[in-house]
């Protein structure tokens, strides 16, 4: 038999025996018994053998003569081997069948050790099973161990059975990849070298040339690796991504499949999708489902090219769940054959012994799915799918090919929900209404032309008028100082002026604020002015105010800034205003023009009792009538 060198090493090596790879190192003289023992290989865990370690399921399974199916997936016929109720979790030793093939002597033991295998690391189960009497026939059944089935109360005819993969533990530390004759995409290429003898069996195995390549497993940061040896002392590593081969119920007919096969039911999909956090939704077709599964794998590319994998023995933990009615159609639609889902797709499988055909069954498949699942139209699922689908190999070379369909859940997601706008005080904004009075054919008023936007009230709450009524025409008062202020006449001038305006034009390039003005230089309207109509939270805020980000303090006394009204506004009306808006916010498109209309047209004034750098402290302010407050 020519078979690939390289298995795990042995005495005088630079690293322990068995496929580990981890060079080791010296200890001190004084090290503990036990060190030492480990030290020396004893009291080692090297292989995970039946019912040994921890079992993550509810029920538990081994691989023995008695439990398993060899070379055929189960049959409304088949006897279960163990009852479980839905909803309920099962662990399963399932056991690879490179290493116990009549190609290789069927003698697990004896074949290994060729590979430098010791016998603490061979599994029992997999010895049992091959030096049992159950009848397989090499090259006319199928090749694969398959443990079960197991029957699942409450599962009747048109339900569909939801398995979910929770956990896949390796049980040895190497796994094996074969290449044989007259099977894989490459047969009659490989194996290279002389064609099997016709009279090979179990007991000269080395007749049927079949080569095999020993891969070790290793554990780096937490992350399996399998390490392939190569010529001139070579290695490869690659990481592990452990699934089953095999997962399948029951079908109707009368006569076993061969465990190769796929069918409506499921069988030899040899899907890498189907790991850990991975879903498969099977159509019941018998009562108790007889769910059965096999074939572990450790490894395998999108498109299995040789007859096997990086076959490796899993310890298996699974849920079984019934689904009837709304709940199947919910997961799956219409659709009644093998659909995966993981955490980003959904998974559909088509099959046929032609690769193109295999594709088309696919391809139907998908589009069934998205028109009774997520109710797109045809030609609109089609579209979709020649867009955006992923089709991927999952297995040629075979007798029947398995093409793959990836489909983003994530398309087909509802958009986020808004976050609800937060209360937080201190932030507003005055602002024209959308139905002032302007807008609606009258005159503009400031009795209908503002109000405030409070974000600790649920609707925008009015502001009241002013307390001093005057005519439009009339001077303003004078504050103590001299100045004259604004009336309402000035304000509806500006209003007017701001609804007039082009809406791009947020202010003049001469309007440049101070250094200490904690909005934009230019004062253009940027995220972070609160004159922005989106915003309630200016330079504080974003779109949504759902987050729970701290407020930044922009002033000396603590407080969020307030910009200070242009000179022109500071009247009584104005600093009614004032009062009643909430700290952060500003009268929005009015300042720019009221401030080139007052004196020192380049200069920003002073807040009422606040130092020209617009920073006062409390007992700086002064009310209306400017004495102190």
């Amino acid at each position: 038999m020519a078979r690939a060198s390289g298995g795990p090493s042995q005495g005088g090596s630079a690293r322990p025996a068995g496929p580990a790879g981890l060079t080791k190192r010296r200890r001190p003289a004084g090290a503990s018994p036990a060190r030492r023992r480990r030290r020396r290989g004893g009291n080692r865990a090297v292989a995970l053998q039946p019912g040994k370690g921890k079992i993550d399921g509810k029920h538990y399974l081994p691989s023995t003569p008695e439990t398993v199916l060899w070379g055929e997936l189960p049959t409304a016929r088949t006897r279960p081997v163990l009852t479980v109720e839905s909803g309920l979790t099962v662990t399963v030793d399932t056991v690879s069948q490179e290493g116990i093939l009549e190609d290789q002597g069927r003698d697990p033991e004896t074949f290994l050790a060729q590979f430098g295998v010791a016998p603490a690391e061979v599994l029992e189960d997999a010895q049992a099973i091959a030096a049992s009497g159950i009848s397989h026939r090499f090259g006319v059944d199928g090749s694969q161990v398959v443990t079960g089935p197991i029957y699942v109360r409450e599962a009747e005819p048109g339900d569909v059975l939801r398995v979910d993969v929770l956990s896949l533990h390796p049980r040895a530390r190497y796994g094996l990849v074969a290449s044989r004759h007259g099977v894989g995409l490459l047969a009659g290429e490989f194996p290279e070298g002389q064609a099997p003898d016709p009279d090979a069996d179990a007991r000269r195995y080395d007749g049927y040339r079949t080569t095999t390549t020993m891969c070790s497993v290793e554990r780096r940061r937490g992350r399996l690796f399998g390490v392939m040896p190569l010529a001139e002392g070579r290695r490869a590593r690659f990481p592990l991504s452990p699934f089953l081969g095999i997962m399948a119920v029951a079908g109707e007919a009368l006569e076993p499949p061969r465990s190769d096969s796929v069918g409506p039911e499921g069988g030899a999909l040899d899907c890498r999708d189907l790991g850990v956090g991975a879903r498969l939704y099977l159509p019941v077709r018998v009562a108790g489902a007889l769910f059965a599964l096999g074939d572990p794998h450790y490894a395998q590319g999108d498109g299995k090219i040789a007859v096997s994998a990086l076959e490796g023995p899993l310890r298996a933990t699974v849920r079984l769940t019934v689904l009837k009615d709304e709940a199947a159609r919910a997961a799956v639609g219409d659709l009644r054959e093998p659909v995966g889902e993981t955490e980003g797709h959904w998974v559909l499988l088509g099959v046929h012994a032609d690769l193109a055909e295999a594709t088309r069954r696919v391809t139907r498949s998908a589009i069934a799915f998205l028109t009774s699942l997520l109710g797109m139209s045809r030609a609109e699922a089609l579209a979709y799918l020649s867009a955006v689908a992923d089709i991927s190999l999952g297995q040629v070379g075979n007798a029947q090919q398995v093409v793959c369909c990836r489909l983003r859940r994530a398309d087909f997601s509802e958009p986020s929900t808004p976050k609800p706008r937060l209360p937080r005080p201190g932030f507003g904004r005055i602002g024209g209404a959308a139905t002032s009075a302007g807008e609606a054919g009258g005159s503009p008023s400031i009795d209908a032309g503002f109000e405030v936007a409070v974000a600790v009230g649920p609707t925008p709450i009015p502001l009241d008028p002013p307390p001093y009524q005057r005519d439009p025409g009339e001077a303003g008062p004078r504050e103590p100082g001299g100045r004259e202020t604004a009336g309402p006449g000035d304000l509806d001038r500006a209003a007017a002026e701001v609804n007039q305006a082009d809406p791009n034009d947020l202010g003049s390039t001469n309007d440049q604020g101070s250094p200490n003005d904690q909005g934009s230089p230019n004062d253009q309207g940027s995220p972070n002015d609160l004159d922005s109509p989106d915003r309630l939270g200016g330079r504080h805020g974003r779109d949504s105010l759902g987050d729970d980000e701290p407020v930044e303090m922009d002033s000396a006394d603590g407080h969020a800034d307030t910009d200070p009204l242009p000179g022109e506004l500071a009247s009584e009306e104005a600093a009614a205003v004032r009062r009643r808006e909430t700290p952060g916010s500003r009268l929005a498109g009015v300042r720019g023009r009221a401030r080139r209309a007052g004196p020192g047209r380049g200069a920003r004034p002073a807040r009422d009792g606040a130092s020209p750098d617009g920073r006062g402290a409390e007992h700086d302010v002064t009310d209306d009538t400017g004495r102190p407050s």
